[in-house]
Parts: structure tokens; C-alpha cells; sequence
């Protein structure tokens, strides 16, 4: 929350498909409505995903473009400052970024690196960045003929640093040296070839990973050892339902764990459905129970408030942000609300 206690949604949208950059939303504590409150027109280009500084409070954005770059915002009750000029992110079209401590980690698709920026006093990222490079492919010729890096964090632990790579079908584990912040190559865990994996997400246990696959509708269920940074696929599952509409190719883009750990979520573009999947029979056996129209097109992003009651959804096609009640016996979710996003690429909550 911002100063004044006020919950806060920050919603980053592609200026180049007639977003208005970074939209600052009140929400309603009662209903989870959110209403615009400013918007930010002078910062970075195409601010495609948003990560918070736990202990600073500062907002960090990537500018998703060729020549790559971040942006860092202090928050107001009235909206958001830009701390500095957005500055090189050490790669082209980044699509990720999180903190790791005093480090800004960032992932990039087109360059396929992963980079660490240090992080100054007031948090604003500075530089030299320092760099990982990713190598290898796929055998799709389109989409997977050489690394796309597409989500770099932190685990639960601290102890490691995992990117998922959509050119290599696979995620990387990285040890970031605190002195100097490389990133070193620790392990590397292969899932199946021509999947695609995007996004992953752990269980509140910190000891089970979804990883979900972009190229094919499937999400691989992995166990996690933070002490010895390894990464184990155990199981997958189908995310696309029976009966889901033909025709458009699903791409599925993120999950996400509700904060009790009873269900794991993910949207799937082209179908343009949010599925849900029970964690009833254990963290690491996902079933399907239920599927719903996202409530426009092309869901790019999902977010689950703290209270695990409502759940959001980033409509990029459509321009809007959607948002569902969330049964907590079932799982089940119940469309409530709409706010008039152009090109809505993603939210954060505070």
C-alpha cells in the first residue's frame, strides 16, 4: 500500500498498440473494483511486466522494445514519479524483470539474456548490467530458433535465481554472486521438446513449481530442492478443457497459485479462457475443474489479490482488465467487474 493505507493496482500496457504506459487504479476493499487515478505518459516505452522492491517500495518497470531498457517509479498516494530516465536493461525486448535484493533481474525475449542490474540507494537501477547468455533451440523453425528468454526470479529461498526459456524448452538455474551480481549457471532442467515453457509459479510450500508451456496447452508440474537448486519435472496436465472452442491456437501465457495453495490457475489466449486446477489431491496433482471466458481477448496476465478472493485478468486484444469472484471451497470464478485498458499487458497489486 502506498502511503495513506490505500490499496493500489499498477497496470502496464503496450504504448505501441495505444496503451497509455502505467495506469494507477484504486481498489475498492469491499469489491475489488478498480478505479483510474493517473496515468504515466512520459515514461518508458511499452512497460510489458511490473515488479515491487519489498523493502523500498519502488516500482520497476521493463520498456519492452529493441534497444531494452527499465524504468523505476516511487509511488504517491496521487500516482507515480519517475525516479530518472529509464536506463539499458543489457538486452533487447526484455519481457521480465524482479528483484533479488539489491539486484534488478531481467529477462529478455528477442536477445535471449537473462541480466542483473545493481540497484541504488533511493532504488533506482544503475549499471553496468551483467549478462547471461542463453544458448540452444528448438525444433519449432518459427518460434524456437534460438534462445528467447522469457521470465527471470528469484525462488522462495533466496538462494537461487530461475529463468524459463521458451527457445530452449527448458529453465535455468542460476546462483547470483552477491558481490559482483553475475549470474551463474548452476543447472539446467530440460522439458519437452517444442513445448514452449513462458511462465512458472510456485507453491506457497516453496517446494513445487508450475511450469507453463506457451506452444503447447499444457502445464509441467516439477518438484523444487532449494538447498541443492535443482528442478525435477514430475507430471503434466492439460489446460485446455474439453469442448474449448476450435479454430484459434491456444497460447497459454501465466499461471498462478492462489495464497491458500489449493489452486493453480492459467490463461489461455486464442481460447481466451482462464482455467482453474484443484490442488485438492495434492500440490503436485493438478486437476481441471473449471473454465471461463476471460471476459475479453487475449488474456496476457493473471493476478490473485492477497486474500486469494478475487482474481484479475489482463486483457490485451480487447483493452481491458477484467476481474472474477473467487469461490474458495471450489475454486470456481464469477466475473464481477471491467476496467477500459487499451493494449493491457499486466497488473500488480499492492
Amino acid at each position: 500500500m502506498v502511503e495513506g493505507g490505500s490499496a493500489r493496482a499498477y497496470i502496464g500496457s503496450f504504448t505501441a498498440g495505444g496503451g497509455r504506459g502505467i495506469t494507477t487504479a484504486a481498489v475498492d476493499p469491499a469489491t475489488g473494483a478498480l478505479t483510474p487515478l493517473d496515468g504515466v505518459q512520459d515514461g518508458a516505452a511499452n512497460p510489458s511486466w511490473l515488479a515491487l522492491a519489498p523493502g523500498t517500495g519502488v516500482l520497476y518497470a521493463v520498456s519492452e522494445t529493441d534497444d531494452g531498457a527499465v524504468a523505476a517509479y516511487r509511488r504517491t498516494p496521487e500516482g507515480l514519479t519517475p525516479l530518472g530516465r529509464p536506463v539499458p536493461s543489457g538486452g533487447k525486448g526484455p519481457t521480465h524483470l524482479s528483484v533479488a535484493g539489491d539486484r534488478l533481474l531481467v529477462a529478455h525475449y528477442v536477445s535471449g539474456t537473462v541480466s542483473s542490474l545493481p540497484l541504488g540507494a533511493d532504488g533506482g537501477p544503475g549499471g553496468p548490467a551483467r549478462v547471461l547468455v542463453h544458448e540452444g533451440g528448438g525444433p519449432d523453425p518459427e518460434r524456437q530458433q534460438g534462445p528467447h528468454a522469457h521470465q527471470v526470479l528469484p525462488d522462495p529461498s533466496g538462494r537461487w535465481v530461475l529463468s524459463v526459456d521458451l527457445g530452449t524448452d527448458s529453465v535455468r538455474v542460476c546462483a547470483l554472486d552477491a558481490g559482483s551480481g553475475a549470474l551463474r549457471l548452476h543447472a539446467e532442467t530440460a522439458l519437452r521438446a517444442g513445448s514452449g515453457p513462458r511462465h512458472l509459479a510456485f507453491h506457497p510450500d516453496g517446494e513445487v513449481v508450475y511450469v507453463l508451456h506457451e506452444l503447447e496447452p499444457q502445464l509441467t508440474v516439477c518438484r523444487w530442492d532449494p538447498v541443492g537448486g535443482q528442478l525435477v519435472p514430475v507430471g503434466e496436465v492439460t489446460v485446455l478443457p474439453a469442448g474449448a472452442p476450435s479454430g484459434a491456437r491456444p497460447y497459454p501465457s501465466v499461471p498462478v497459485v492462489s495464497p491458500d495453495g489449493r489452486f493453480v490457475r492459467a490463461a489461455v489466449r486464442g481460447a481466451d479462457l482462464v482455467v482453474t486446477l484443484s490442488l485438492a489431491d495434492g500440490a503436485e496433482k493438478p486437476q481441471l475443474v473449471d473454465a471461463v471466458e476471460c471476459g475479453g481477448s487475449w488474456p496476457r496476465d493473471l493476478v490473485a489479490d492477497p486474500s486469494g478472493r478475487r482474481l484479475y485478468v489482463c486483457n490485451e486484444w480487447s483493452g481491458d482488465v477484467t476481474w472474477f469472484d473467487a469461490d474458495p471451497l471450489t475454486g470456481r470464478l464469477r466475473r464481477s467487474g471491467r476496467l477500459e485498458v487499451p493494449a493491457a499487458a499486466c497488473l500488480l497489486l499492492t
